[in-house]
């Protein structure tokens, strides 16, 4: 397949992929040359074997287009320590570049076999649509019974809410969860994290219940819907559409794409990573999303601060942002000084009016924001612009670190706009990109 390797790693993107601190110090320690042979890089992969406790050596390879990963160690954890080892051996610029051997060679040509999938029998299409009729069933049905409950349980008021609100949201979002909506269970989590929190939660409490009901009242008028909007709301109530569909039917935007910022967040047993980025000619924001069982390790091909070029597809919807990549190059770290152009408020939430008039159950909004200053916001924190205006932070965010590198002069910052506030994803300064 050639000599030619692929772009390297940082140390810290390969250390992002460790699924607990143990891991990565363990793969540290096994980032020494002398404990691998045979070990080289090629433009889809990375190999060796690095000997162990038993009379084999174990067998390492990683192919770093997925990252995917296969070691013949008995441990796991995924990745196991020799992968972060030999990862952070390539980083360093410790590996040559080399032809596959046979063993990766096959495990390489097999990944890209099983890829390639059969097309659906009739019977197994139609056992799909008879599966997803009833699920809709299901759905509708639970979000009827939770437009009920909010309607008697908003009526009642909120000063009950503080005294065991949340734990009455987190079972009835368990009811959701059960009614296979998990859109609306996300919801009512939220809305149960934002109790108590501030001296303002009951209005951010009510912004947040109101686009449940929202959502829940849309799941019963799909087919009144227009397609754009039908399509987000499926999507939000948790209907997900393959990759396959969206390559198929989505709308195509290439461009050299800036990763602005990324978020992760844990529920249950599922973690999930929300990677912002914008087109650097579009001008197009991108959403892509990424999931992974605890202990697995997230989606780290995309590193913040980064540009890569390609070409991404939409999902349908009212106002498109979750998308995928078709194809892509190797993502390439930003110059230091190459801050993005930003906007102010005005336009960033004149963008979001436009884009909430299209769809009304949108709950969070990119923006990338110039020459913002801390400002205090009640007992709390917001950041004010040029002209003046000026946002809340969510409670979530720690406003520390951003505000430390505010403090000399304005600086840029990635952000989502939700109904709790701004939450600043990422800041630009004099020293280049700092991930918040």
């Amino acid at each position: 397949m050639g000599d030619q390797a692929a772009a390297r790693w940082s140390p810290e993107r390969v250390l992002e992929l460790a699924p607990d601190p143990g891991s990565a110090k363990a793969g540290r320690g096994q980032a020494a040359p002398a404990k691998w042979s045979g070990a080289g890089a090629s433009a889809r992969a990375v190999w060796g074997a690095c000997q162990g406790s038993g009379k084999r050596p174990y067998l390492t390879t990683v192919e770093t287009a997925g990252p995917a990963f296969k070691c013949s160690c008995p441990s796991r954890k995924f990745p196991c320590k020799h992968a972060l080892g030999l990862l952070l051996l390539w980083s360093g610029g410790q590996l040559p570049s080399a032809a596959e051997p046979g063993w990766v060679r096959e495990w390489l040509d097999g990944r890209v076999s099983r890829a390639e999938k059969k097309p659906a029998a009739p019977k197994d299409l139609e056992a799909a649509a008879k599966r997803a009729e009833e699920r809709l069933a299901r759905v509708t049905a639970g979000a009827a019974e939770l437009r009920g409950w909010l309607t008697d349980r908003v009526s009642a008021g909120f000063a009950a809410f503080e005294r065991g609100g949340a734990e009455e949201l987190y079972t009835v979002a368990s009811r959701m969860v059960d009614a296979q909506a998990p859109g609306l269970a996300n919801g009512l989590r939220r809305a149960a994290a934002l109790i108590g929190r501030g001296r303002d939660w009951p209005d951010r409490l009510l912004a947040e219940l109101s686009l449940v009901y929202l959502l829940a009242d849309a799941a019963d008028r799909l087919a009144e819907l227009p397609a754009g909007l039908a399509d987000s709301v499926r999507s939000r109530l948790g209907f997900s559409m393959g990759n396959a569909q969206v390559l198929e039917s989505g709308e195509r935007v290439p461009d050299q794409w800036l990763v602005t910022g990324a978020i992760d967040e844990e529920q249950e047993s599922l973690r999930s990573r929300r990677t912002w980025l914008r087109g650097k000619r579009s001008g197009r924001d991108a959403l892509v999303l990424s999931f992974a069982p605890p202990g697995r390790p997230l989606d780290s091909s995309l590193p913040p601060g980064s540009v890569v070029a390609g070409e991404l597809v939409f999902h349908p919807a009212a106002v498109p942002q979750r998308a995928v990549f078709d194809h892509r190059e190797e993502p390439v770290a930003a110059a230091p000084e190459s801050v993005p152009a930003g906007g102010t408020f005005a336009a960033a939430l004149a963008e979001h009016a436009a884009a909430l008039a299209a769809d009304p159950c949108l709950d969070r909004w990119p923006m990338l924001l110039s020459d913002l200053r801390p400002a205090r916001h009640g007992d709390g924190w917001a950041l004010s612009d040029v002209d003046g205006s000026a946002l809340p932070l969510s409670p979530s965010a720690d406003p520390w670190p951003l505000l430390a590198l505010a403090a000399e002069r304005p600086v840029t910052v990635a952000a989502e706009w939700t109904t709790a506030g701004l939450r600043p994803l990422s800041c630009w300064h004099r020293d280049g990109m700092v991930r918040l």
